[in-house]
Formats: C-alpha cells, structure tokens, sequence
C-alpha cells in the first residue's frame, strides 16, 4: 500500500515538476525573445574615436543594455547591399550610410515605455543623430507574449488543481484503510493528535520520498532533451533546478502532510456505525 502510494504521489509531483519546468522554459523563451529586440543608434557625422570611446563607456555603464555592435559605415553599406541588393554609391558618388551602434536591450526593458525614454536619453547625446526601433513589432510582440504567459499560467493552474486532486485521493484511500485501526485507538482513549502523528509523519515522509525521485526523473528527462536531441529550452542553471526541488518538496511535504491531518481527523470523529456504511 505504502509503496503503491508513494508511486502515486511521484507521478502526481511529477506532473507538478513538468509544469514547472513548462513555465521556466517559457520564461526563458521569452526572456530571449525580449532581448533580441534591436535598437539602432545612429551617430552623427561629426563622431570621432573619442564620443565612440564615450558611447561604449556608457553602454557598458548602464543597466538597460545586455550587449552592442558597432557598425561602420562600411558595414552598414555592405549590409544595405545585401538586404536591398543595390548600391547607393554608384549614382551618389559616396556612401549615405552612418556609423551606428545595434543595441540589445535587457528582457525587463523590452517594452514600449523603457524604450522611450531610453530613446529620449539616448537622442539628447550630442553625437547621436536619430535613434531608430520597430515600434509597431514591439507592441505586437509584447501583446502576444503577455497572451502566451496568461494562456500557459492558466493550464498550470488548471494542472495543478488535478494533481493536488489526485494527490488527495490517493492519501484519503491509504488512510480509509485503515479507518477501523483509527477507532479502535480513539475508543481506547488515544488524544488526537497521538492518532494522527503516525500518518502524519509517515505521509510527509513518503512525499519527500516521492519528490526526490520525481526531481531524479524530471532531470532525467530534461537532460535527455537538453544533451541529446539539443533542445535547450530549459536551462539547467543552479537557480532553475534549485527552485525546481523547491517547488516539488514544497508540494510533496505540504499537500501530504495537509491531506493526511484532515482524512484521519474525519475517521476520528466518525461514529462507529457509519464506518461500515463508507
């Protein structure tokens, strides 16, 4: 019974783990979605080694910026060859093109009003002629990334409301069981909690049992996706899988021990007849 149980409560935490991990890789998606996200800096003419020295300091500086890329004039012309598939110079006489700076931004300032007063700080440098970004994209992206993360976080919820369900069920069976055991200590005069302590205990620990072997199967699994097929959309950094064993002994130790309190209370204040009736 104690075995069967605690395979139980692991596949119902292991239920609860993937939607952990669910949530983390859509975090981190979107995380570097966000910082995809590209501002151009244009500079003017008149910037010489120094304001570039000066522009490099500050991006470094400040906390908005995740990374940058200088592109001459010469690049920016290549790249306009490339995209366009002509070249300016040959009915100009020159290449129209400025130095400017790709700027990537960090994921939490990925959004239409960081951006605009970035925009604004970034325009008043002297050397900086025009600031340049897809408005419109990012309004859209960030409208459908906020539609994703309420549609995940309600399948989450809604995930989570069945295993603690499942979970429930599975303790209250192990402990009608043994509803006769409970009655025969309330008759002999057992207090309460001196009938409830052994499940108690024996519930918590068999959840913390079943967490640590549904965290065992979870790594498994997600190293398996991550080393073998290269899908790397859960990264194994120290906070994840920290906050991922978290989470499943939180669950494990809490719901177990919660269900096991309250379903040998119920037999304990259950009259004797109405335990042949159930």
């Amino acid at each position: 019974m104690h075995i069967t149980s605690a395979i139980s409560v692991m596949l119902v935490l292991l239920l609860i783990g993937m939607e952990c991990v669910l949530l983390l890789s859509a975090g981190n998606l979107m995380r570097r979605v966000r910082e995809n996200v590209a501002m151009q800096v244009v500079l003017t003419e008149e910037a010489d080694s120094v304001s570039l020295h000066n522009m490099e300091g500050m991006l470094q500086a400040v906390s908005y910026c995740h990374d940058y890329r200088y592109i001459s004039p010469e690049e920016a012309l290549e790249e306009h060859m490339r995209l366009l598939g002509e070249d300016p110079t040959r009915f100009l006489g020159y290449n129209p093109l400025s130095a400017s700076y790709e700027l990537h931004l960090n994921a939490e300032y990925a959004n239409a009003d960081s951006m605009a007063v970035i925009e604004q700080r970034l325009s008043s440098l002297p050397y900086v002629s025009r600031v340049v970004y897809q408005r419109d994209l990012l309004q859209l992206m960030n409208k459908n990334l906020n539609r994703v993360t309420w549609f995940l976080a309600g399948i989450a919820l809604l995930l989570l409301i069945i295993a603690q369900a499942l979970m429930v069920n599975t303790i209250r069976l192990q402990i009608y069981s043994k509803r006769f055991l409970i009655r025969t200590m309330t008759l002999v005069g057992a207090t309460s909690w001196h009938i409830r302590r052994p499940f108690v205990r024996k519930n918590v620990g068999m959840g913390a049992l079943a967490a640590v072997l549904a965290y065992i199967a979870l790594l498994g699994g997600v190293y398996y996706l991550n080393v073998r097929m290269g899908v790397l959309l859960f990264p194994l950094t120290w906070q994840n899988l920290t906050l991922l064993a978290g989470v499943l002994l939180f669950f494990g130790v809490l719901i177990t021990l919660l269900t096991a309190f309250i379903a040998t209370g119920r037999y304990i204040r259950m009259k004797t007849d109405t335990l042949y009736e159930i």
